[in-house]
């Protein structure tokens, strides 16, 4: 099927990692499969053994598809990263699957990445000059060949070469770095991208999300703060500033959008974030209307508190089919306009005869949201009023999500009124950028895809970065 239809919006990737706990391929997978939601285009782990050898498995597909027992008994070890896919910059390709695996003679280290270098041009081309050879198109090897650089020391500790590299990226990142004996665990200096560390017996594990930690059995520790650096190793935990600028402006898609509605993100639940934006958005704007429906699943939460709010029922009037899978045939035009039936389904005897207030976390190409208000309609709605828990996006993002030209987005030429029109809803508003605040109950978010306001240098204009997609 044609993704773009289907999708309004791609998440990034997912990054987990465990340190001296048995059986850590196994702990991986699980936790892998708790990330899945984050990438579902390739996926990796990589060990070590007590006597310092690297193995490694990856592939294409999920993470059920690209495992099974044979492979997860071959990667021994009591220390593992591993890594779920979405392609960002660089691609797709079984080269691009991560973690990548680097042999040097000053010792081998598997390296993991979540979110997107905006200076990878630059950085690649002053490595390339300086005679390193990529293995990859994707902008994380980038950290690698950095770490490997030429220095004036070379025996010195690994983690000030990891520091110098790391202040030579710009852009949103959740990195590891497993050695043969320690992991390095490394957030951007904004804070763009969630990284959590927790405690399974005596050894520790890291993860995108915090979801992942129930799973396998965990106590959550901490988050890793921007601009940090933690080195795990038997010494436990140690933590280094590489940077002495750092914000809290998570990424505000992460409680939107991406992450598990059971993970907590720097002390607030997504489930808890998402409710309160629902309410809030009652508050900002209220419908005339019957019932409550929320469009599975990201946006449950979000119908739940406007129900809650406006006293309106809430009522399951779209399901979604959780055994689509993935498809990489390129089905006839006739079959790509039934995609959307085959993932949602509307329930015609909840919203026949109602007027209905459509809920939904986001608007990006709006080709979803519009079949979805025609099905409402022809199973019988009286009237659709679509609510969105998140202000317009307008602007593209440069950290790790798929929405990099203005083309691609709605919102970003069309007034309100014109959106509306486009989707053929009877009302439509958004929630505003304060109320996200409020939310999340925190003064920092980066709103860059809403607002324009980017928290990094980009390194190429916004004109260019279109320019570029469309060649």
């Amino acid at each position: 099927m044609n993704n773009g239809d289907l999708r309004e919006i791609h998440e990034e990737c997912g990054v987990f990692g465990v340190y001296g706990v048995p059986d850590a391929a196994s702990l991986t997978y699980y936790g892998l499969h708790s990330l899945q939601h984050r990438g579902q285009e390739g996926c990796g782990i990589v060990t070590v053994t007590p006597d310092g050898e690297f193995h490694r498995v990856k592939g294409e597909g999920l993470v059920t598809e690209v495992f099974n027992e044979d492979k997860i008994a071959s990667l021994g070890g009591s220390m593992a990263i591993g890594h779920v896919r979405y392609s960002t910059t660089g691609g797709g390709g079984i080269e691009n699957v991560q973690p990548f695996l680097f042999r040097h003679n000053t010792g081998d280290f598997a390296l993991a990445h979540n979110g997107n270098i905006v200076n990878s041009k630059e950085l690649r081309r002053y490595l390339e000059n300086h005679g390193s050879l990529f293995q990859s198109s994707s902008d994380s090897e980038i950290l690698a060949h950095l770490i490997k650089k030429e220095s004036y020391d070379r025996n010195a500790p690994r983690i000030f070469a990891i520091e110098e590299a790391l202040n030579m990226i710009e852009g949103a990142f959740a990195f590891l770095v497993m050695t043969s004996g320690r992991l390095y665990v490394c957030r951007d200096k904004y804070g763009l991208r969630p990284l959590s560390i927790g405690r399974l017996g005596d050894g520790y594990v890291v993860s995108s999300e915090t979801c992942a930690f129930d799973v396998i059995g965990a106590e959550f520790v901490r988050d890793v703060e921007p601009g940090e650096v933690v080195t795990i190793d038997h010494h436990g935990l140690r933590s280094r500033r590489y940077s002495e600028f750092r914000k809290y402006d998570m990424c505000a898609m992460e409680y939107i959008y991406f992450s598990r509605p059971d993970s907590d993100i720097e002390g607030r639940n997504v489930h808890s974030f998402r409710k309160e934006t629902g309410r809030l958005l009652y508050e900002e704007a209220p419908a005339d209307a019957d019932i409550v429906v929320g469009v599975p699943d990201s946006s449950l939460s979000a119908a739940m508190g406007y129900s809650e709010a406006s006293g309106l029922p809430y009522e399951m009037g779209l399901i979604k089919n959780k055994y689509i899978g993935r498809t990489f045939i390129q089905p006839s035009q006739a079959m790509r306009e039934k995609g959307v039936r085959m993932k949602l389904s509307a329930v015609k005897t909840i919203v026949k005869g109602q007027r209905v207030v459509l809920i939904d976390d986001s608007i990006v190409r709006g080709t979803t949201s519009r079949r979805i208000v025609r099905m409402l309609r022809e199973a019988g709605a009286l009237e659709v009023h679509l609510r969105i828990a998140s202000p317009p996006i307008r602007t593209p993002c440069f950290y790790g999500v798929d929405i990099s030209t203005y083309d691609e987005l709605i919102c970003a030429r069309k007034s309100v009124d014109e959106v509306r029109e486009s989707l053929e809803a009877d009302s439509l508003a958004f929630l505003s950028t304060d109320a996200l605040f409020r939310a999340g109950r925190r003064s920092g978010l980066c709103l860059a895809c809403f607002t324009g306001n980017y928290p990094t240098a980009l390194y190429q204009s916004i004109e260019e970065a279109n320019r570029e997609s469309k060649n």
